[in-house]
């Protein structure tokens, strides 16, 4: 099919995936009200048009944590990119890494983390859960900083996985769920070829590590549910901040105490993400839930989003609520999935054209621009 913009990914992806698969990437939980929120909320942000700015040259760069970015992107951690291409998490990775943007291994990464880093030209960023393996989360944290990770992306917002309703229905999860993964296979050949045969081993690469025997899908449920805590604390994330020495963002914040209280506890940048619709059902949208947390943490700590975000008009709109970066998850998923490495690298430049275009039409010459001002103001649009 002809890939012409970064939503026909979604399509493509749907096409070549098994049924249990796609509806993993692109489901959300229960009903999937906050899902469906993230993007109809997001699309809702106008953009104003100004005109005659003398718009020759636009840089789309910026520096986050140190560190010098093309795009102001990052790509966020997928569980089980491996199984969406061969190797996934890899491919993804140098896909990043052409682009000059940072790429963030999940912690439930088919491909363990010392393939992911030795194959990127670029250090890595690694995201951790709080679990109640606190071994795990030891080990992990060592072998990450050992391979040359500056950068964890902790997630909180995962105290207990999400109800989410189209697994069994898929067969990710329930009833005779190996079998019906099984017949799903066979009626996407391609895929069974490339990612099924050629993709091995089809384990949770980092947890496989650190137990010393595979961890497969037929676990994977049953072992994240075994092992997030729900009896996490603030306090229980000291010895996170005294052990790791590099660079700590807490992803998963919605409402402005948690955000003062991640910049208490000394995170150089937050996430504002509420998991891309995948936990808290009926919750605020992102993009509702973004000023607030921006008004509140001021310019103490960068503040990146997530949730929601389809194209690179979407990253602009995010960047003019307050954002200093976004993170990618399903849109780059879906193009992994569509063509691997190529399909993300291709998505990547659809945004990057869609950005610059839209730049130009807005009149703004460079990110550091971008603002409320920027914004149609509801008496505006009216």
């Amino acid at each position: 099919m002809i890939i012409a913009s970064p939503k026909d990914f979604r399509r493509a992806a749907q096409q070549r995936l098994p049924r249990f698969l796609f509806d993993y990437v692109d489901g959300g939980a229960l009903d999937e009200v906050t899902l469906k929120a993230n993007e109809t909320d997001l699309s809702k942000i106008l953009l104003r048009q100004r005109v005659l700015h003398a718009m020759d040259k636009v840089d789309l760069s910026t520096t986050l944590l140190g560190q010098n970015l093309a795009l102001p992107i990052i790509l966020g951690p997928v569980g089980l990119s491996g199984m969406l291409a061969r190797r996934g998490e890899v491919q993804a990775a140098q896909a990043a890494a052409k682009a000059r943007i940072p790429y963030t291994l999940s912690t439930v990464s088919v491909c363990p983390l010392a393939d992911v880093a030795a194959a990127s030209s670029q250090p890595i960023w690694f995201q951790l859960y709080v679990l109640k393996d606190r071994g795990f989360m030891a080990d992990a944290l060592a072998r990450a900083a050992a391979l040359g990770v500056t950068t964890l992306v902790f997630t909180v917002d995962m105290p207990t996985p999400g109800s989410r309703y189209r697994d069994p229905h898929s067969g990710m999860s329930g009833p005779w769920a190996g079998t019906r993964r099984m017949v799903q296979a066979m009626l996407h050949p391609r895929w069974a070829v490339d990612v099924g045969l050629l993709g091995r081993p089809h384990d949770l690469g980092n947890i496989s590590t650190y137990r010393g025997h595979a961890t497969g899908l037929a676990d994977y449920i049953g072992w994240l549910g075994a092992n997030f805590d729900p009896g996490i604390g603030w306090q229980d994330l000291d010895w996170i901040r005294q052990t790791w020495a590099g660079h700590i963002l807490i992803k998963g914040i919605l409402d402005p105490d948690d955000a003062r209280h991640a910049v208490s506890f000394g995170a150089d940048a937050l996430v504002v993400s509420n998991h891309g619709g995948r936990q808290l059902d009926g919750t605020v949208s992102t993009a509702a839930a973004l000023p607030a947390i921006v008004e509140a943490v001021g310019k103490s700590i960068p503040v990146l989003a997530d949730s929601g975000i389809r194209s690179g008009v979407d990253v602009l709109r995010f960047l003019a609520l307050g954002a200093d970066a976004v993170m990618l998850g399903r849109a780059y998923a879906y193009a992994l999935a569509a063509g691997g490495e190529a399909g993300v690298s291709r998505l990547l430049s659809l945004f990057e054209a869609e950005m610059r275009t839209n730049m130009i039409l807005m009149g703004v010459k460079k990110l550091a621009d971008l603002g409320p001002h920027c914004l149609v103001q509801p008496s505006q649009g009216s």
